[in-house]
């Protein structure tokens, strides 16, 4: 299982699944951590890691956990809350990445988990009426739906007549899909999770916009982007420059691969590399010992 979902993870353009697989696992991972302090007594600390995860309503209460501005998006109340979140997800998710690739589509997410976060925390701080609620009861949100529902507006926003077939119900336009998922959202807002359906508009409206300005010319995520990719970089080794001296008369003979020194592994790899990301992916060498080995 461990392999399986190690493969699908670093399978190319595959970030709708990549953010299925954390979403999973730290509900997985929370799930144990409950029933273990529960059956052993203490409950205090499945609540205090709980804390870390769920966004407070009240902002002076966020102010000393502005990290779950971003973590409330990866935590989830219960089983059916992550079902339908990541079925969602991995619907129009698949039709994002697609065509737009898996970088913009991590790029929305965390801009609608931005975005519906600062509505949440706008609206129960300023709002007579949310401010009220948050004052009686102490309010917290957990849950991906304001990525989600990013993701949704943003694929019905750039293709507004592709068509789900839905169980009992037959083909959909997006667009349809998208307008009920806002309204019904809406009409949440006076509810009982009120907080979260504030949440799912401001992620909703932050699709919307993302799409109307990249088709603009201009990528609202390219820092969100440039930010990962920095990251990542922390964990990739750097390779080390090592200089050596030689006579101008000793000449190095070129590299050259004949059949013999590519094995037929080695091609099996530039052809998945292919498959993945393209001819334009390899690198110079890979180029070189395709080129030879097909003269073969």
């Amino acid at each position: 299982m461990f392999d399986e979902f190690k493969n699908a993870f670093q399978r190319h353009n595959n970030a709708h699944v990549q953010l299925i697989i954390i979403n999973v696992i730290v509900f997985v991972v929370m799930g144990i951590l409950m029933v273990v302090s529960e059956i052993g007594g203490f409950q205090s600390f499945y609540e205090i890691l709980h804390e870390q995860f769920a966004i407070p309503s009240q902002f002076g209460t966020f102010t000393s956990h502005p990290w779950t501005l971003i973590t409330y998006a990866f935590a989830h109340a219960g089983f059916s809350h992550i079902l339908f979140n990541m079925l969602a997800l991995y619907w129009f998710g698949s039709l994002f990445v697609e065509y737009l690739g898996s970088d913009k589509l991590i790029a929305v997410y965390f801009l609608g988990a931005l975005s519906g976060g600062l509505l949440y925390l706008l609206a129960y701080n300023t709002v007579p009426y949310f401010v009220e609620q948050s004052n009686a009861n102490a309010i917290s949100m957990v849950g991906a739906s304001a990525a989600v529902n990013a993701i949704i507006v943003a694929a019905a926003t750039l293709l507004p007549e592709y068509t789900f077939v839905l169980l009992l119900i037959g083909p959909v336009k997006i667009k349809y899909i998208a307008a009920v998922t806002v309204f019904l959202s809406f009409l949440g807002t006076v509810g009982g999770n009120a907080g979260g359906n504030i949440a799912h508009l401001g992620g909703a409206l932050i699709g919307f916009v993302y799409i109307k300005q990249l088709q603009s010319g201009v990528n609202w995520g390219s820092w969100i982007s440039a930010t990962i990719s920095w990251c990542k970089n922390l964990f990739i080794a750097q390779p080390k420059v090592k200089v050596t001296y030689r006579n101008k008369e000793t000449s190095t003979p070129k590299k050259s691969f004949t059949k013999s020194s590519v094995s037929q592994d080695e091609i099996d790899i530039i052809l998945d590399k292919i498959s993945d990301g393209g001819y334009e992916s390899l690198t110079k060498d890979e180029k070189e010992k395709l080129f030879n080995a097909s003269k073969k």
